[in-house]
């Protein structure tokens, strides 16, 4: 066994199966994340900077933007270590959608689901998709969508 091999905490293709739940510790989103964020990636809208133009929007503050926390449910399942050392790519997002704004200071997990696997003997692995729910901390679902990845076979 490999020294990388006695720390590999993901589960590989053949351990995935359909109805497998996991559910990721909570994150608070913070005023920090949001001002990060919008410098990254250049998304100043006013919806997430500015405070008295948010006031008079339908959500009555400023909201987080919905990429930031799609990139913190994404961190968030890396956490839960199940794909660790066995993910080979991350294929698609589908049928992703925003249902609910997240506000600063609300904390989200996700919900994940697995409701499919693939078996791609050519890669070495397989395609598993995974259903996501991302709840604040009232159990609200706030996205949701679909994630396809690859993840390796078990070494023989």
């Amino acid at each position: 066994m490999s020294a990388m091999a006695a720390y590999n905490r993901g589960k590989y293709f053949e351990e995935f199966t359909t109805g497998l739940k996991i559910v990721t510790p909570g994150r608070t989103v913070t005023e920090t994340d949001v001002v990060i964020f919008a410098g990254l990636s250049g998304d100043y809208n006013q919806i997430h900077t500015d405070a008295e133009f948010s006031k008079g929007t339908s959500f009555g503050q400023r909201v987080a933007h919905g990429l930031l926390c799609l990139s913190i449910a994404s961190g968030l399942a890396m956490r839960t270590g199940f794909l660790e050392g066995t993910v080979m790519a991350f294929r698609e997002i589908n049928e992703w959608k925003f249902s609910k704004p997240v506000l600063m200071g609300d904390t989200i997990h996700v919900v994940i689901e697995v409701v499919e696997t693939k078996p791609l003997p050519r890669l070495g692995g397989g395609l598993v998709n995974f259903t996501l729910e991302v709840k604040n901390q009232r159990d609200e679902t706030t996205m949701k969508g679909l994630w396809s990845v690859l993840v390796a076979n078990k070494p023989a």
